[in-house]
């Protein structure tokens, strides 16, 4: 019997202009199974891809296959805000999310930026028990936007 194939190798590298369609179907598939549970589209689904792009504040996980994941995440203020994290259904559970998360906080210490803050929907509630896994408290709940969104900080040492 043979053992099964290791994957290949992440690479975590800044988006560039011919992403962006491939993220938008990352976000459709990603965010897709929410639609009932928050009542409407995530706001994810929505994003101006070319535009944060262009900000040049989206950063893609590939492997040989091609982009699997993605990140944006920005300076605001002392901290890094991680604005939206998404992972291609197929790679999910292959640690993608995680090496997404740890390049946001090392880009946060590589700034002298004190923490990364990031909002999920409370509807999403298996967000709500990953986050703390990875070090985040929560700091806050409101409505923005039209949506209910759960707010978590990560002091970064």
């Amino acid at each position: 019997m043979n053992a099964p194939a290791a994957a290949a190798p992440l690479t975590i590298r800044p988006a560039r202009d011919a992403d962006a369609v491939v993220l938008e179907a990352i976000a459709e598939r990603a965010y897709s199974r929410y639609v009932a549970v928050v009542g409407r589209r995530p706001a994810p689904m929505d994003t101006d891809f070319a535009a944060r792009i262009g900000a040049g504040i989206v950063y893609v996980a590939a492997r040989d296959e091609g982009v699997i994941g993605f990140a944006i995440f920005l300076t605001r203020g002392d901290h890094m805000l991680l604005e939206n994290i998404a992972v291609d259904p197929a790679s999910s559970g292959q640690g993608v999310g995680g090496a997404l998360i740890t390049h946001c906080e090392a880009e946060a210490r590589r700034l002298g930026l004190g923490a990364v803050e990031l909002y999920t929907n409370e509807k999403m509630t298996q967000n709500l028990s990953i986050y703390p896994h990875l070090g985040y408290r929560e700091i806050g709940r409101r409505e923005e936007d039209g949506f209910r969104r759960v707010f978590f900080r990560k002091e970064l040492r």
